[in-house]
C-alpha cells in the first residue's frame, strides 16, 4: 500500500496559514513536521501481526496532511527523493519509539533507491537493524533497465533488509520486474483484493499470482482488505498475509494485536464460497481447437478439374466423403461423394459430363469453418437455415487457405461434447456452478471438517408442466427456481449449484439454513403460479398422462428440499458419494411431505445406505451431466 498517489498538487501552508514558496516541502522536512503512522500486516494463519507499513502524513489539519498532497507538492518542487528519505527517517524514529515487534515496511521509488544505493545503504540503517526492514518498491516511477537496478536490490539484501514489490498488478509492478528482481515479498494491489469474494476474474488473477509466488518463493501480502468476506476467501485460498482497514487502519499508535472482531473472522469455522466463472460458453472448458481436432486431411481438386477427375479420386479413395474444389489455395466449392456418384450412375452421364468442369455438380457455397473458430461460432451453424453441411460436410480453412474437410456428424459431436464438458463447470441455462465446482466445494468442506447441511432441491410435477407448456416455459421455471434459491443463500457461506434439469444442490453453512430453505419453498410455490394459464390456475393444475400413459391430474409445480446434516467429524467418515446418497434419501422423503422440507442427520441415517439399491437412490444422487443444449435442459426425471 503506497503512501503516495497521483493527484493534483495542493498548496502548502505555513504555520500562520499562508502559502509558502516552492521551498515549503524542504521547510517541513527541516522542521521535522512529518508524522508517521503505521498499518499492521497480519499473518492469516495465527492472526499475529508480522509488522507494520510506515506511512507519512503532513501537519495535522492542513492541506498537506494527506500523502497524496505531500508528494504532489514535492514533485512540483523537485524534491521527491528528499521527501522519501525524510519520510523513511520519520517512520524509523517513530517505530523505534513505539517499541513495536515485527518488521517495518518502508516505501521507496526506484529513483530514490538508486540515489540511496549510490550514497551507501548503510546510512538508512544507522538507527534500525536492517534485518527488521522490508523495502517496498513503489509503482511511482518506471525502471529504465532492470539489469542496472538489480545491484541496488543486492545491496539492500547484503545489508540484511528484505525487498518487496508494492501494488503488484498495477502500473510498473509487472511480471518481468518480479522475474528479474525476485522479491522476498509481493504486495497484491488493492484492485484485485477489493470484492474478490464476488469476482471470479479477480479470484483467478490472484490465484495465478499465488502459483507464481509458490514457484519463486515470494510471500504474498493482500492489500486493501476491507470486509470479512474478502478476508475469508483470501484465507481459504491460501494467501499468507494481508493488510487493510478491516485488519487495522493506519495510526500513530498502531495495535499490538488484532481486535476480537478480526480474530473471530480469521478463526471462523465456516469456509468461504469461492466465486466461480459460471458464465462459461464452453469454448475453454474442454475445447482447445475443436475444428482442428475434427479435420480430415484430404486432397483438393483445382477449379479446372473435370468430373472424370472427381470420379477417379473417389474411386481411388473410397472413404472420402467429399472433395473440395480450390482456386489456388482458396476453397470455392465442395462436391459430395454420394450425390456425385448417384448422379454419375445414371445412363449416359459419364459420357455426357465426364470431360466437363467439376463445378457443374458442386456446391458453390459450401460451409467454411476457420480452424481457430470457437465452439459457439460453430454451434451457430447448427441453428442456421442451411443444413447442407449435414450431408456435404464442410471445408476447414487456415487463414482462408484450404486445410481439410469435416463431416456434419463430427461437427454435431464436437459441439455436443464441449458443451457437456462446459456444463460440468457451469449450467448453461442458469449459469450456476455445475458438477465439478459442486464436487470441489464438498471436498473443501470435508477437508476442513466444516459442519454443513447438504440440501437436494427438486421440483414436484415439473415434467407434466414441461410436457404441457413446452421446454421454453419450463426453462423459465428453472431460472425462477435458481433465482429463488440464490435469494435465500448467504453468498459468503452457502454454495448453490445446479446439478441438471430441475435438480439443485445447496450446501448451507448458515445457521439459519432451515428458515432459508422454508422461505425458498414458500417463495417458489407462490411465484410458480404465474407460469400457468388462467384456466389452469383456476382448476388447480393441469391434465396430462402419467408414465404409464394413464390420464392424470397434476397439481402445480412445487419445490421439495431434502437436507442431510453433516456434523463436524461425520463428513470424513462418509465421503462425498455417501453424502449425495443421503441427500437423495432426504429429497425423496421431502417430496412426500406437505411442507416439502425434510432434514435427516447423517450420523443417524448412514446405516440406511447398504440396504438401498444403487438404481433406487445412489444413481439418482450422482451429479448428472446435462447432455442437451440449454433449451433442452429442462427435461428430467421425477
Amino acid at each position: 500500500m503506497s503512501a503516495r498517489a497521483s493527484t493534483p498538487s495542493a498548496p502548502t501552508i505555513t504555520e500562520g496559514g499562508s502559502v509558502p514558496s516552492s521551498t515549503g516541502i524542504e521547510a517541513l522536512i527541516a522542521q521535522r513536521q512529518l508524522r508517521a503512522v503505521f498499518q499492521p500486516i497480519v499473518d492469516f494463519d495465527d492472526g499475529a501481526i508480522l509488522g507494520y507499513e510506515g506511512l507519512i502524513r503532513g501537519p495535522l489539519g492542513t492541506p498537506l496532511e494527506s500523502p497524496a498532497a505531500l508528494f504532489a507538492q514535492a514533485t512540483e518542487a523537485g524534491c521527491t527523493t528528499a521527501l522519501e528519505r525524510a519520510a523513511a527517517d520519520a517512520c524509523i524514529d517513530a517505530f523505534n519509539a513505539l517499541g513495536c515487534n515485527g518488521k517495518l515496511f518502508l516505501n521507496f521509488s526506484a529513483t530514490a533507491l538508486c540515489q540511496l544505493a549510490s550514497m551507501g545503504v548503510d546510512a538508512l540503517f544507522a538507527r534500525i537493524d536492517a534485518h527488521r526492514v522490508v523495502i517496498e518498491l513503489t509503482e511511482q516511477s518506471a525502471i529504465a533497465d532492470l539489469r542496472d537496478f538489480a545491484p541496488v536490490v543486492a545491496a539492500l539484501r547484503a545489508a540484511g533488509a528484505q525487498f518487496a514489490l508494492d501494488d503488484y498488478g498495477s502500473a510498473n509492478a509487472s511480471m518481468n520486474v518480479w522475474v528479474q528482481l525476485q522479491p522476498d515479498v509481493v504486495k497484491i494491489d488493492r484492485f484485485f483484493i477489493q470484492d474478490i469474494a464476488n469476482s471470479a476474474l479477480k479470484f483467478e488473477a490472484v490465484r495465478a499470482m499465488q502459483h507464481f509466488a509458490q514457484a519463486s518463493g515470494a510471500r504474498l501480502v493482500a492489500e486493501g482488505i476491507e470486509n470479512e468476506a474478502d478476508l475469508l476467501v483470501l484465507r481459504d485460498m491460501g494467501i499468507e498475509s494481508g493488510q487493510g482497514f478491516f485488519l487495522g487502519r493506519p495510526d500513530a499508535q498502531p495495535p499490538r494485536k488484532l481486535d476480537e472482531r478480526t480474530r473471530a473472522a480469521l478463526s471462523a469455522q465456516h469456509i468461504a464460497v469461492f466465486p466461480e466463472l459460471t458464465r462459461n460458453s464452453g469454448a475453454g472448458a474442454g475445447g482447445g481447437a475443436p475444428a482442428q481436432k475434427m479435420m480430415v486431411h484430404a486432397p483438393a481438386l483445382p477449379r479446372r478439374a473435370t468430373n472424370n477427375d472427381v470420379l477417379e479420386l473417389f474411386t481411388r479413395m473410397p472413404d472420402l466423403h467429399a472433395v473440395a474444389v480450390v482456386e489456388g489455395e482458396t476453397p470455392v466449392a465442395l462436391i459430395n461423394r454420394r450425390a456425385f456418384m448417384d448422379r454419375y450412375a445414371l445412363p449416359y452421364h459419364r459420357e455426357l459430363f465426364g470431360k466437363k468442369a467439376c463445378l457443374q455438380f458442386a456446391n458453390a457455397q459450401p460451409v467454411q469453418i476457420e480452424q481457430s473458430m470457437s465452439v459457439e461460432q460453430m454451434a451457430a451453424l447448427l441453428a442456421s437455415d442451411d443444413q447442407r453441411y449435414l450431408a456435404d460436410g464442410f471445408v476447414i480453412t487456415d487463414n482462408g487457405r484450404y486445410a481439410g474437410l469435416g463431416t456434419g456428424e463430427s461437427l454435431v459431436r464436437a459441439v455436443t461434447e464441449v458443451r457437456i464438458q462446459a456444463a460440468r463447470y457451469a449450467n448453461p441455462l442458469t449459469f450456476l456452478p455445475g458438477n465439478i465446482p459442486i464436487s470441489s466445494h464438498i471436498e473443501r468442506l470435508l477437508s476442513h471438517d466444516a459442519g454443513f447441511h447438504a440440501c437436494y432441491v427438486d421440483l414436484n410435477q415439473f415434467k407434466p408442466f414441461n410436457d404441457q407448456y413446452g421446454y421454453w416455459q419450463g426453462d423459465e421455471v428453472l431460472k425462477f427456481a435458481a433465482q429463488v434459491l440464490a435469494d435465500v443463500c448467504d453468498p459468503t457461506r452457502d454454495f448453490l449449484g445446479h446439478v441438471g434439469g430441475d435438480d439443485f444442490l445447496v450446501l448451507f453453512q448458515s445457521e439459519t439454513w432451515h428458515e432459508r430453505a422454508r422461505r425458498a419453498i414458500e417463495s417458489f410455490n407462490a411465484g410458480a403460479l404465474r407460469f400457468y394459464a388462467p384456466a389452469d390456475r383456476a382448476a388447480g393444475g393441469i391434465h396430462g398422462e402419467d408414465r404409464q400413459g394413464h390420464p392424470t391430474f397434476f397439481g402445480f409445480v412445487s419445490m421439495a428440499i431434502g437436507c442431510v446434516h453433516i456434523a463436524p467429524g461425520d463428513g470424513a467418515q462418509l465421503g462425498s458419494e455417501a453424502i449425495a446418497s443421503l441427500a437423495a434419501i432426504a429429497k425423496r422423503r421431502a417430496k412426500q411431505e406437505a411442507t416439502g422440507l425434510v432434514a435427516i442427520e447423517a450420523s443417524e441415517s448412514a446405516q440406511l445406505l447398504p440396504a438401498l439399491s444403487h438404481g433406487e437412490v445412489y444413481a439418482e444422487a450422482q451429479l448428472a451431466i446435462p447432455t442437451r443444449s440449454s433449451r433442452l435442459t429442462s427435461e428430467t426425471h421425477e
